[in-house]
């Protein structure tokens, strides 16, 4: 029977098998892994671009960590996830710090979110921004209960790269920063948005301390947007917007700010590889 002599369809299904002729002999491969693996031969950096959102299972293992490692992203796309003791930790880019910081970061990586806020805590106790994010009480201690979280899911494949962030305000703008060594943190507003929403910007005169390599949206973000905010809660950002005000991200879909002293959820961003 010739291949032209059977039947026609007009629609594939992931189950839907194709027959694949080689020098290993003839095989059988179903059309939805055929496709992404079609795509991977394109080029590793198409990973970022096209989401998949599969599970990838209960932990990372040892060969996703080869495939983050050399590069390749073999079998992994963007929007796929771990859940790992019931949290959705699901992949949001790849490469975004790459050759990036004041020692450069040289590791193959994904950046890496939960779904949902881990917990909720307060940017400082009160409504102050006094030592912009390096100063609050959520970088100096606030963020511990999410770098346990993050390292009984993740172990030593959470990486630490050198980012600039902010330490002192000025008339309610970021007035001074410095490198610091970066394994969990909460993201700013051009990683969620794309751009600078509240955040003070320069005015001709003042010049605020907002340097970044944070400083284009996560590709998740860009090509799902809802995944800004999957599950409506108030997420912080490490934005300062004013002597009382920190970025965040509202439970009701719009950019925002709020006091300092709000009780809010931590989302932080990672890097594993």
């Amino acid at each position: 029977m010739k291949i032209t002599e059977y039947p026609g369809i007009g629609k594939l299904t992931e189950d839907n098998v194709l027959l694949i002729d080689g020098d290993n002999g003839t095989k059988k491969i179903f059309v939805g892994d055929a496709i992404m693996e079609m795509l991977h031969l394109t080029s590793a950096e198409l990973h970022r671009m096209i989401f998949r959102g599969k599970n990838l299972g209960s932990v990372l293992t040892a060969e996703q960590k080869t495939a983050i490692q050399n590069g390749t992203f073999e079998d992994l796309w963007l929007g796929d996830y771990w859940e790992i003791e019931g949290r959705i930790w699901r992949i949001v880019d790849f490469d975004y710090w790459l050759h990036c910081g004041d020692t450069a970061f040289e590791n193959h990586h994904l950046v890496v979110m939960p779904d949902k806020c881990l917990y909720t805590a307060a940017m400082n106790s009160t409504n102050v921004t006094t030592g912009a994010y390096v100063g609050s009480a959520m970088y100096t201690s606030g963020l511990n209960q999410a770098k346990t979280i993050v390292t009984a899911a993740f172990g030593n494949a959470v990486l630490t790269h050198r980012e600039y962030l902010a330490n002192a305000v000025s008339n309610g703008r970021p007035s001074a920063g410095a490198w610091y060594d970066s394994k969990v943190e909460l993201p700013n507003e051009c990683m969620m948005y794309g751009h600078l929403h509240f955040s003070p910007v320069s005015d001709g005169t003042n010049v605020p301390a907002i340097y970044t390599i944070s400083k284009t949206q996560l590709a998740l973000m860009m090509v799902c947007p809802k995944f800004i905010n999957p599950e409506r809660e108030n997420q912080w950002l490490r934005d300062v917007v004013s002597a009382a005000l920190f970025a965040d991200v509202n439970a009701i879909g719009f950019t925002t700010c709020h006091y300092a002293s709000y009780t809010f959820g931590v989302r932080p961003v990672i890097a594993i590889g």
